[in-house]
């Protein structure tokens, strides 16, 4: 199976989000902060707190809001030149191979440890914080379903 593609800048961005957000250090302090901000809004709310702990709960809620849905998915756009690149991917029965006009890579199937499925991408991991995307625009639905398949077969079922 091959497939060509680059990269479009919003849909990275989107899928650079989905990837923060699939991390467990990442929900384990959304939900914290959620639950200090309601905390303290029912606390103010009641007259039980003065308004300064709802206030940082708030400005907290924001900050995180702005880093993981905003800043870390440019920062990391802005610095991968891989982005940039037009690549040509095949996916055999051993391995994935990634080229480009600068070269290629070969990556064997037990290099991944895990991949999943957003709306516009295929993220293959190498591990919890190195992955690629592969692109599902120009892809018909027959090629993503043996995509998946194949992926379920090689990366899922390694021990």
């Amino acid at each position: 199976m091959q497939h060509s593609f680059q990269y479009d800048k919003r849909k990275v961005l989107q899928a650079l989000r989905y990837h923060f957000i699939q991390r467990p250090e990442i929900r384990v302090l959304i939900i914290l902060v959620n639950v200090f901000a309601i905390v303290s809004a029912v606390l103010f709310y009641m007259q039980k707190i003065r308004p300064e702990p709802f206030l940082l709960g708030s400005l907290i809620w924001l900050l995180m809001v702005a880093a993981f849905w905003f800043i870390l998915p440019n920062t990391i756009y802005r610095r991968s030149s891989t982005f940039k690149d037009r690549f040509i991917a095949f996916f055999g029965d051993q391995e994935m191979v990634l080229e480009n006009e600068r070269g290629y890579i070969n990556w064997g199937w037990g290099k991944f440890s895990k991949w999943f499925e957003s709306p516009h991408f295929f993220h293959l991991y190498f591990d919890d914080k190195s992955f690629f995307l592969v692109p599902k625009e120009g892809m018909n639905e027959t090629f993503r379903h043996e995509l998946r398949a194949l992926l379920r077969q090689k990366i899922d079922q390694k021990d």
